[in-house]
């Protein structure tokens, strides 16, 4: 991981490709660790943390860790997410964040030198390429060590540099119990 100490820095997490790539590598992020690592790297500016929740369900699990995110250095994005019915009765739900975190992404590229992306999605080509044009650097962070691999090859050719979400556990995951 190349970081130059007066550099610009902002983070755009993907929160459930984020949570479905530490699920499948078996551990789970120390919000808190994360946010200090990226601090030593340079000047963290922004960390976002995008999530689509269901706001009538008695209890949310993902309630608790978006107000510690809120209230901790993070600028949580969220939108209600949508529950539906599919053709064989099964309950689904859809919320996806993709457009707010690219297009985010994409007017920080402005005032930011680094841009690190938190996903997999091959969906952010474009908002990649589009940030690297006006100039910002972009590393995306996901995993090829999973299983699925959830990093899309299109996404990793895209960055500037790819990261191994599995070779950060030890200074961002959670320890474990």
């Amino acid at each position: 991981m190349t970081f130059y100490p007066d550099e610009r820095i902002g983070l755009f997490i993907d929160g459930a490709n984020l949570y479905s790539t530490t699920k499948s590598l078996d551990f789970d992020i120390d919000f808190k660790r994360l946010l200090e690592e990226f601090r030593k790297r340079g000047r963290l500016l922004r960390a976002n943390y995008y999530t689509a929740l269901l706001e009538q369900e008695d209890y949310n699990p993902l309630r608790p860790l978006v107000d510690w995110l809120d209230y901790n250095g993070f600028s949580v994005i969220s939108k209600r997410a949508k529950e539906y019915t599919d053709d064989h009765g099964r309950r689904r739900i859809k919320g996806d964040m993709d457009i707010e975190l690219a297009i985010d992404m994409l007017e920080a590229a402005s005032y930011l030198d680094h841009i690190i992306l938190f996903s997999g999605d091959g969906d952010f080509c474009r908002a990649v390429r589009a940030a690297q044009n006006k100039g910002a650097r972009v590393s995306v962070i996901s995993s090829l060590k999973s299983s699925p691999p959830m990093i899309s090859d299109d996404l990793r050719r895209a960055a500037d540099n790819f990261i191994e979400l599995y070779d950060l556990e030890h200074m961002i995951g959670r320890g474990r119990e």
